[in-house]
């Protein structure tokens, strides 16, 4: 679109003028900025950013290859949402945006290419899994460690390697059901994820085992999708709507007290069901009577009493991820878990607030800022002298594992209810109530 006269009164192209007008410029934003840190740029801040969007809106400037690279640089991790003292609402607008871009330029073929297919593949546990077992016949003949060792060690190649868990699990799929054991608190839905079924079966299992434990009855639709937070955060709105009443359908006639998710991602866009649906008049009731019912499993074991024994001392260095802090809000609960485990001394890391990188799929799309990013990371868990990383998102752990092995460091990464199920099984004695499936 080229530059033109429109009038300051003309109806912006994606978002209403006010919503850009609640930003002040005061400039609290930029030291939680992960972009702005690394580059000191105006135009890769947050109020920079918001300059940006608001001539685009306004037809002021054309939205060119360098006006895309800025708003493509940004990670959409909603620090600046929680720094800000007058409320605007950021991740809205750069939302909004995107989907504006989406539908108002063409990229590249290349970069087409490579977005659509991070989604193609990324919203099916099933494609993932089958990739999955595609890497892993190459991990059994020993390609993958011989691409290691032969590609650069700073290419985006070799990083791209480093985000594959070594050796690669197994995927597995809950059973659909699961008993309450002992007093029945209620009934959840829980949901399974795309990457977390694949990557970490192991976790989801225990996440529904400790629900189980903390007297919830556990059900696990297996109609349910991609919570579509990949396609709402790169401009496919109309994508992330779908997935979203997929969603609503599946879980909407079991009765449900709560919809429970274990990644930090899937909860925030849950969550967000109710405002993105606003407008249906099919599912809009329907979404804003699910997104009340959302909880980010931290909060629901935390009102819960479960039995913890004792674990050997260790020293956890907790990250927070970024849609579970600034969007959710939940930065006490996982803490308190892990702190009512003796044995745990839970250890906060420098800027431990900042984003890791991953940004869902940031790391796929901007390696060369994702890599300096967990770079700093890495340090900050370094220093911290850790025995464990626990970074309860499923992107998060992989990007964090990464930067570790890339820095020398063997400190393991695990979710919070991967060492609240060992205390739990630790005091209980273990549970034959999960089956895969």
């Amino acid at each position: 679109m080229p530059e033109d006269s429109r009038s300051a009164t003309a109806k912006p192209l994606f978002a209403p003028e006010e919503a850009f007008l609640e930003c002040v410029h005061c400039g609290l934003c930029l030291q939680s900025c992960p972009t702005y840190l690394e580059l000191a740029r105006e135009p890769d801040s947050p109020r920079g950013r918001i300059y940006l969007m608001r001539a685009l809106s306004q037809g002021k400037i054309s939205l060119d290859r360098e006006a895309l690279r800025h708003l493509d640089l940004c990670l959409g991790c909603r620090g600046c949402d929680s720094a800000c003292p007058s409320g605007v609402r950021y991740g809205s607008l750069l939302e909004q945006a995107r989907a504006w871009v989406e539908e108002s330029r063409r990229r590249p073929l290349h970069d087409t290419l490579r977005r659509r297919s991070v989604e193609w593949l990324f919203a099916s546990p099933r494609r993932l899994a089958r990739a999955t077992d595609l890497l892993r016949l190459a991990e059994r003949a020993r390609l993958l460690a011989l691409a290691r060792r032969l590609v650069p060690r700073r290419s985006s190649l070799a990083y791209l390697l480093a985000l594959l868990p070594e050796p690669l699990p197994r995927p597995r799929l809950l059973s659909p059901w699961l008993r309450a054991q002992g007093k029945r608190r209620g009934a959840v839905g829980f949901l399974e994820g795309c990457v977390m079924p694949v990557l970490f079966a192991d976790t989801n299992e225990r996440s529904v085992e400790l629900l189980s434990r903390a007297g919830f009855e556990v059900h696990v639709p297996q109609r349910q999708s991609c919570c579509g937070a990949l396609f709402l955060h790169g401009g496919n709105r109309a994508g992330a709507l779908a997935l979203a009443r997929q969603n609503l359908e599946a879980f909407g006639e079991l009765g449900l007290d709560y919809v429970v998710t274990n990644a930090a991602g899937c909860g925030a866009m849950l969550k967000q069901y109710g405002e993105l649906l606003a407008r249906d008049e099919r599912y809009k009731d329907q979404a804003r009577a699910f997104s009340i019912k959302v909880r980010d499993i931290h909060e629901v074991l935390a009102e819960c009493e479960l039995r913890l024994s004792a674990l050997p001392a260790r020293r956890v260095a907790y990250h927070d991820p970024c849609h579970l802090a600034h969007a959710q809000g939940i930065r006490a609960q996982p803490r308190q878990l892990l702190g009512s485990i003796a044995g745990v001394e839970v250890i906060d890391l420098d800027d431990a607030e900042l984003c890791c990188g991953s940004a869902g799929d940031y790391n796929l799309l901007q390696p060369k800022m994702a890599r300096r990013l967990v770079e700093r990371k890495a340090a900050a868990v370094g220093r911290a002298k850790a025995d464990v990383v626990v970074a309860p998102n499923p992107g998060c752990a992989l990007q964090i594992s990464a930067g570790l092995k890339a820095a020398g460091l063997a400190i393991p990464v695990k979710h919070t209810v991967d060492i609240l199920a060992e205390a739990c099984r630790s005091a209980c004695g273990s549970s034959n109530n999960v089956d895969g499936r």
